[in-house]
Order: C-alpha cells, then sequence, then structure tokens
C-alpha cells in the first residue's frame, strides 16, 4: 500500500530533510480567508500535509474555509483590524505589503505560503526555508490590471485612478520582494512562464488538488445532461459575462450559474430567461450540480483552474477559452473542447460542435485523476524536501 502522503512529510525514510523540521515550527502564509474558493483548497491541503502549523492571513473571516483550516491555529495581520475588513478586503491593497511584511515568522524554521497576492513577500528569520505556492503573480499589478479597472460601478470609476497608481507601486514592491522566496511552485505551466518572465526564476508545477472520488461518485455513464453549467466567482476576468451574451443566442438551451460575485447583478441585469442564477453552493452541493449538466463552460482565462478538473471527474465534458492553464488540464477533442474567439458568437458555436463529439464520461474520468489531491499532496512534499535539502547544501 502507499504511503500516505502526511507520512511522507513526516518519514525519515522517505523525506530526510522534512522530518527534521518539528511540526510545529511551520508556518502557512494566505493571502486572505474571506471566501472558499481554489486558493482555500490548496490551504486546505496544505494543512493536511502539515497539521501542526500556523495559519496566517492578512484578513480572516472566521467560520467561512473548510473544517481542517478552522480547526488550525490562526494568527491574522495588522490589516484585521480595519473594522469590516473581511466584507471590503479588496479596498485595503494598498496596506497588504505592510501587513504581510508585519507577520512575526520568526518562531518558524519553515514558511509554506500560498500566495496570488502578497504572501510570497512574507519575511522569514535568517536561516528558514520559504517555498512559495504562486496561484499567480499579482493578476491586478502585472498582467490583468485592466480586467479590475474595467468594472461599471460608480463607485469603481471614481477609485480607477488610485487603483491605477496603487497597482504601478505594488507591482514595484512584488519585484523587490522576490528574493524573500528560496523555492517557487506554480500552480501550471502557464504560471510557471509568468513567474520566469515577472520575476526571472524557475518554478516546478504541482497542479492545485482535486477531491476525484468526490466527483466521480456522480451516476454519470453516458453524454448528456439538462443544463450548460457556468461554475465561480463573478469577477471581471472570469468572463461569465460573454457566457451570458453567448446564451442569448441560444434560447432553446438553459445556462446555469453557480456562484457570486461583484458582477452578479450586473449579469442578470443582461441575462435572458434561459439563463439562471443559483448563488453561491456548499461544497457538498457540487458534485450534484455537476450531474445534470451537459458540459461545464469556462469562458474565461485562468493561470490553472481546479473547477475543470472537477467537471472532468464527474464525467462532464469541459468547453474552454483556449488560453491559461485550461489548456493543461483539458483534452480537446478527448475530454472538451476549446474556442478561440472570446466573442459571444464564436462561445455559442462552439457548445454546439461540442454537442456533436459526444465526449465519453469515461475519458473525463481518466483524465481528471491526474490531477487528484493524493498527486498533488505527494509533489508538494517533494518540493519543500528538495527545498530544503537546496538550503542545507549552501549553509
Amino acid at each position: 500500500m502507499a504511503q500516505s502522503p502526511r507520512n511522507l512529510a513526516q518519514s525519515p525514510h522517505t523525506q530526510p530533510a522534512l522530518a527534521q523540521i518539528r511540526p510545529e515550527r511551520v508556518a502557512l502564509v494566505h493571502d486572505w480567508l474571506v471566501t472558499a474558493r481554489g486558493g482555500e483548497r490548496v490551504l486546505d491541503a496544505l494543512c493536511e500535509l502539515f497539521p501542526q502549523a500556523t495559519v496566517h492571513t492578512l484578513v480572516r473571516a472566521p467560520g467561512i474555509a473548510s473544517p481542517r483550516i478552522e480547526g488550525m491555529r490562526h494568527v491574522t495581520s495588522l490589516a484585521d483590524r480595519v473594522p469590516g475588513a473581511s466584507k471590503r478586503h479588496r479596498w485595503l491593497l494598498p496596506i497588504y505589503p505592510l501587513a504581510i511584511e508585519h507577520l512575526d515568522l520568526t518562531a518558524f524554521d519553515l514558511v509554506v505560503s500560498s500566495s496570488h497576492c502578497v504572501a510570497k513577500g512574507a519575511i522569514v528569520r535568517p536561516g528558514a526555508v520559504h517555498v512559495c505556492y504562486c496561484h499567480t503573480p499579482v493578476r491586478y499589478a502585472w498582467d490583468r490590471t485592466d480586467d479590475y479597472l474595467s468594472g461599471s460601478s460608480p463607485m469603481l470609476k471614481l477609485a480607477r485612478p488610485a487603483i491605477g497608481l496603487a497597482a504601478s507601486w505594488l507591482r514595484n514592491w512584488d519585484a523587490r520582494t522576490v528574493g524573500r522566496v528560496d523555492s517557487f511552485v506554480a500552480n501550471s505551466q502557464n504560471t510557471a512562464n509568468k513567474i520566469k518572465e515577472f520575476y526571472r526564476r524557475d518554478a516546478r508545477v504541482v497542479a492545485p488538488p482535486t477531491e476525484c472520488a468526490q466527483f466521480e461518485a456522480v451516476d454519470r455513464t453516458q453524454p448528456g445532461g439538462d443544463y450548460d453549467l457556468v461554475l465561480g466567482g463573478m469577477v471581471p476576468y472570469k468572463r461569465v459575462d460573454l457566457a451570458v451574451r453567448a446564451w442569448a443566442l441560444l434560447p432553446e438551451r438553459q445556462l446555469v450559474i453557480v456562484g457570486d460575485g461583484p458582477e452578479r447583478l450586473r449579469l442578470q441585469q443582461m441575462a435572458t430567461p434561459n439563463v439562471r442564477f443559483v448563488g453561491r453552493v456548499a461544497e457538498a452541493e457540487l458534485a450534484g450540480w455537476y450531474a445534470k449538466a451537459r458540459m461545464l463552460v469556462f469562458p474565461g482565462e485562468e493561470d490553472a483552474g481546479i473547477v475543470p478538473v472537477e467537471a472532468q471527474a464527474a464525467g462532464v465534458p469541459v468547453l474552454a477559452f483556449g488560453r491559461g492553464g485550461a489548456l493543461e488540464t483539458v483534452v480537446g477533442g478527448k475530454t472538451g473542447y476549446f474556442f478561440d474567439d472570446p466573442t459571444p458568437e464564436a462561445l455559442a458555436k462552439a457548445a454546439l460542435d461540442l454537442d456533436a463529439l459526444a465526449i465519453a464520461p469515461r475519458a473525463c474520468r481518466e483524465q481528471a485523476r491526474r490531477f487528484d489531491r493524493s498527486v498533488f499532496l505527494r509533489e508538494m512534499a517533494d518540493c519543500v524536501e528538495l527545498a530544503l535539502e537546496q538550503r542545507s547544501q549552501h549553509r
């Protein structure tokens, strides 16, 4: 029987350098804990790998995360003292670099950051090892600033000049703090390429964890379904608006949108009657929504993306924009279909093209198993072990 991932991190026979780290002297640093999305699933897996670690976050909304995360020791930054911080965390961006630098990590020999914003800039004590699991270099500072400034709310229009200046300052800070990380781990080759371009650093790729068994339980042996599905946060870069406009051209098909976010009201106002908004659902309910879906529609460019893997684990094909991390998780013509032109017309046509392929649920599930949680835990333990060994060799 294969050894469990947790034992991999603790057994001196398989991970000698990691076994020498006292479990309570491990810190996990995560940007914020105010939602339960893909980044928090990575954090949950890291908490399994390091169950006696202390979790450090900028801002935290207690009770929002998984039971495993909630059961850890928690430390929050000075940003968490701002009234209403967990509900307005996006507006606190200008103080986050200062807040992350003021986290006290002097008691820890190993720091593993889970970073899509500033967590990678945490300051560790001399001699400690810092491994950064990078979801993306800060999107709104490097390559996706326009996506975050493109909303139509009056408040955003007033704040746009200040946000632009903050993004420029954050980009400079982000570049200056690259040296605080001993080893980068990227969630996809797409992200590894950005780390190379923006940070001038190499990164090993470890795909985010997917609970394949949870979704494989879906009773699906033949292609088909009752509706097309979009699942995820409603923020501009995810391009849910593109799906809403495309399904206006497909009035005979139903589109179900599961999730929530600042774009929801605008999307509901533009939607046609065949588009249904469900809102946020519990983790335990996700498999049920995949079960009756004809396809998952993934219209934005993501750095990696757990949702397409979940869909495939449930035997559901994926219709994805042909850029970013989806190219690494979906096999065109076998487990899904790609569209290249980000227009409603191209997306609507691609939905019909995917229908004609009759993708086999079994092929989807086999592809998803390559990204199972057990794979993440094993490979992440290996990355930490390598970083510790390299630090030891340079002493």
